[in-house]
């Protein structure tokens, strides 16, 4: 029996980072930049007011008499010759002893060097009395204080958030050379399956797999294509599969990974590269197949029809390999220590991965976890529980239980960017 660690360096080494391509920055939050900005232009861009007030010199209104918010000298009071609104072109120029009123982001006119605010002033519209005195670059927001030409706006291999997309747009760039999400196929195998938008016959139940495996995937960051049901003779199958090698970096099959099903999947795929299917040391989802199939060596997942199953393994196996060919730093969920609420048990020699509801204690801020799946009395292979559940508790080998008041291991399932 193979270890998840294992199986994981596995699948991790079959990471492939999709070729670049560049797309509208409105597109791109949450992928990886491929190439390096910069900047052409100063941010800003010119000299703009920070504040509501007046732009003024500094020196004609007390600046001159320190650092301190001492109240101005009387005299102190200059005559307002113009406004400037924010987005203002038309340029001004500011003689000693006048004050130009001005708007949050408008242009300094040529020799202004602070902006006095409207709290600081009498709000004068003719005339403006300074309250308090303002020293030279107050309130100034200075040509290329953010930025200067030559520098870097945003790195290569800088997964970009919102402030690094805000920032391309800032420089003037409308779009970005990016690696893009993977493409990943989803594909249910089983005579047994019908689409939800038909009503199952005796022993025929709804596809959930390619629905749910697609859900995850998004959620991970894929760009996914869900085939749903593939059925026909060994040669349709594989024309199916050949044709989603051509078109995805990952596919993800659910079902036909064990008995004579599995078998026939197998000598279907052996011409394409194979796929080892083997058991791993988890619960649940220990049979699973994985292998790099096609001209392109894409990675191919087989996963467990039963539901809950399918979506351990996907997380387990799959979702940190989207990440990485995301370029995420770290692949992995977050893994919080919490204390365990009730009983749940665990398989003698394989990883447990139990779904959880994960709590803070209101008092203590403390984590607290409830298991769902796995806790006495509660079916370990049933979805409606993983629908409930926002992480899941993770066991090791050598433990067969959780008690109340322990303090385990939990993956918390928050939602990704």
């Amino acid at each position: 029996m193979r270890s998840v660690e294992d199986q994981l360096a596995r699948v991790t080494d079959a990471a492939v980072t999709p070729e670049p391509v560049r797309i509208a920055i409105a597109d791109a939050l949450g992928l990886m930049c491929a190439e390096e900005v910069q900047a052409t232009e100063p941010l800003p861009g010119f000299a703009q007011a920070v504040v509501d007030g007046y732009a003024v010199r500094a020196v004609d209104v007390g600046g001159e008499r320190g650092l301190g918010r001492v109240a101005a000298a009387p005299e102190a009071s200059l005559p307002v010759v113009g406004e400037v609104m924010a987005g203002s072109q038309r340029p001004l120029r500011l003689q000693p002893k006048q004050a130009v009123r001005v708007h949050t982001g408008a242009p300094l006119p040529t020799l202004a060097d602070a902006v006095l605010p409207l709290e600081w002033s009498d709000r004068g519209r003719k005339r403006v009395v300074a309250e308090r005195p303002v020293r030279s670059g107050d309130f100034v927001r200075r040509q290329g204080a953010d930025i200067q030409p030559g520098d870097i706006a945003v790195s290569a291999g800088a997964v970009l958030g919102p402030a690094q997309i805000g920032l391309l747009a800032a420089v003037g760039h409308s779009k970005v050379l990016v690696y893009p999400k993977p493409r990943l196929s989803v594909i249910s195998l089983g005579r047994e399956l019908v689409d939800i938008d038909r009503d199952p016959g005796l022993g025929q139940v709804y596809d959930v797999n390619s629905y749910s495996l697609a859900a995850a995937g998004r959620e991970a960051g894929a760009d996914v294509h869900r085939y749903g049901i593939a059925v026909g003779e060994p040669r349709r199958l594989r024309d199916i599969i050949e044709a989603q090698l051509m078109r995805n970096e990952i596919i993800v099959i659910s079902g036909a990974v064990g008995g004579a099903g599995g078998e026939e999947l197998r000598r279907i795929l052996k011409d394409l590269g194979g796929v080892d299917t083997t058991r791993v040391a988890m619960h649940p989802g220990s049979i699973q197949g994985f292998g790099v199939l096609g001209d392109n060596e894409v990675p191919v997942f087989l996963l467990p029809s039963n539901p809950v199953s399918a979506l351990v393994v996907f997380e387990v196996f799959v979702r940190p390999l989207i990440r990485l060919c995301l370029g995420k730093r770290n692949a992995n969920r977050r893994v919080v220590r919490a204390r365990a609420l009730n009983h749940v048990r665990s398989r003698a020699g394989r990883r447990g991965f139990v779904r959880a509801r994960l709590m803070r204690d209101a008092e203590t801020q403390d984590y607290l976890v409830e298991g769902l799946g796995g806790a006495t009395g509660a079916p370990a292979h049933l979805l409606a529980g993983l629908s409930e559940a926002n992480a899941m508790i993770r066991i090791p080998e050598d433990a067969t239980e959780v008690r109340p008041g322990d303090v385990v291991d939990v993956l918390f399932l928050a939602q990704s960017s």
